[in-house]
Parts: C-alpha cells; structure tokens; sequence
C-alpha cells in the first residue's frame, strides 16, 4: 500500500507554498544544516574537473545549481516543487546566472527525457533518492544512465538514521536562531519538554528500520487522506548495499564519507563509468 502513495505524498510535501522560502533558510536556521552543505560543497568543487554540463535531481532552492552556474557550469535544475523552482530562479536572478540554467519541474522517478551521458556530473543531494520508494534503485540506475562522468548522491542511511528513534527532541539540538520566525523551529521549542516527557524508546521500531529500512507508512497515508502534508516515506539505505548498486551499475572509484548521524549519511563520489 506504501508503494502507491510515496509519489504523492513527496508531492504534496515540497509543493506547501512556503516550501520554498523556508528551504532557503535552511544554513541561517539548522547548524547541522550548514555542516552538511558544507561538506558536500567540498565534495562538488573537487568534482569540478572537465565538467560542463550538471543534471542537479532535487535540487530544491539552488544550492548547488546556483554554484556550479557561477563557475560556468551548464546546469539543469530539476525538481518537484514549484514553490522550490520559483525560489531558485529568484535566487539565480539576483546572482545574475539565469543563463546558465534551466528549470524544470518533474519527478525523478521519471528521467526519460534525458539521453544516456547527457551531463558529465549528476547531483542529488538531500536524499531525494530515498523519498522515491520503492524505486529508489530504479532511480539510481537512472541518474548513472544521463551521467556521463561523475556522480554525486547523498541518501537517507539506515544506521545514521536511528540514533535519531533514542532522540526525544532531534531537530531541535541544531536550532541557531531561537527567534527564528520558521514556524518548524517555534514548533520544536513550544513542544520540547512536551516530548521529552512523553519519549518512549520504540525498539520493535528500531528493529524494523534496521531490518527493511522504511520510514514511514501507515500513519502518514492516513494523514494524507485526511488532506495533510506528511513527511515523505524515506527509504534508508546500508553502505555496503548502496555500493553493491553502484557496482552493479559498472560505476568506478565509489567514494563513501558519512558527516556523523546526519540524516544525508552517504553522500559519495562515483567516478567513471564502464
């Protein structure tokens, strides 16, 4: 049942109005953000060797589209929120790049407007893979199919992401800005000592998620059928699983780093392909 709704969930979650204003705020609100756009910057700029062309797949507000059009990169950013797109043009405007970049609204679970080695580097950052399942490989193989030269994925991991099951209060440990006017941040401040009292360690859940790496489900399909915008089902991924599918893909030189439990746990830097 989870299989026929993850599409429209994701959907309907990046497509909030807001979406997009709020996204850009991220690195000035969450620190753990700024830790993690930073090392995945790091990654991208060391990358940057005889590309031209960039396929960004979620590439949300521009973050990383917006930086490669300023080193003169041809870039296509593709997403599924409109809220997100409208935001990054505003941002590629006032950077004076809109020229070169192109925008586009789509699903990632459908990339079949694009021919095999379009791009030399393909992005996905923020573990947009992980909200496609159950076609999460599905998009992997095609993500490696338009790229012709490097790949750079992060995705949702399955071990960094249960540290957070112990964790009474998660996102608030990161917040920057306690005036912060994100109605995100204000939730998690009125409500945290409501859920630290209330935390209780859920093991058959821990179990689950170690066993099948799912996120989600139920619940959020019935939120969803009642007209809400839940969190996207997440599918989290094992290193070794992850590189079995690259290596699978005839993918060379797989590079995996994991920055601590944050919830993008393996980005990596696939180099070459057969």
């Amino acid at each position: 049942m989870r299989e026929s709704y993850s599409q429209k969930i994701s959907q309907r979650q990046w497509n909030q109005p807001d979406k997009g204003q709020l996204e850009s705020q991220r690195e000035a609100t969450f620190i753990d953000d700024i830790i993690q756009k930073d090392h995945l910057e790091r990654q991208v700029l060391a990358a940057l060797d005889g590309v031209e062309t960039v396929f960004d797949g979620g590439a949300g507000c521009g973050r990383f589209s917006i930086l490669l059009a300023k080193r003169g990169c041809q870039v296509t950013h593709f997403d599924i929120s409109q809220p997100m797109l409208d935001k990054a043009k505003e941002l590629a405007a006032e950077a004076g790049v809109l020229g070169n970049m192109e925008f586009v609204q789509g699903a990632l679970e459908d990339l079949s407007a694009y021919r095999d080695g379009q791009f030399d580097m393909v992005l996905s950052f923020d573990a947009p893979v992980s909200y496609t399942y159950p076609n999460q490989e599905k998009v992997i193989g095609e993500l490696s199919r338009i790229c012709k030269k490097k790949l750079l994925l992060s995705v949702s991991s399955r071990l960094g992401s249960l540290p957070y099951l112990a964790d009474p209060i998660q996102k608030s440990h990161y917040i920057l800005d306690e005036n912060s006017p994100d109605p995100f941040v204000q939730w998690c401040l009125s409500h945290r000592e409501e859920m630290a009292e209330s935390f209780r360690f859920d093991l058959t859940g821990a179990k689950r998620l170690l066993a099948e790496g799912v996120m989600g489900g139920e619940a959020e399909i019935a939120e969803y059928e009642r007209g809400g915008a839940p969190w996207c089902i997440t599918y989290g991924f094992l290193p070794d699983e992850l590189r079995g599918i690259l290596e699978g893909l005839g993918l060379k030189d797989i590079r995996m780093a994991g920055p601590g439990p944050m919830p993008a746990a393996y980005p990596g830097r696939f180099c070459g392909k057969s």
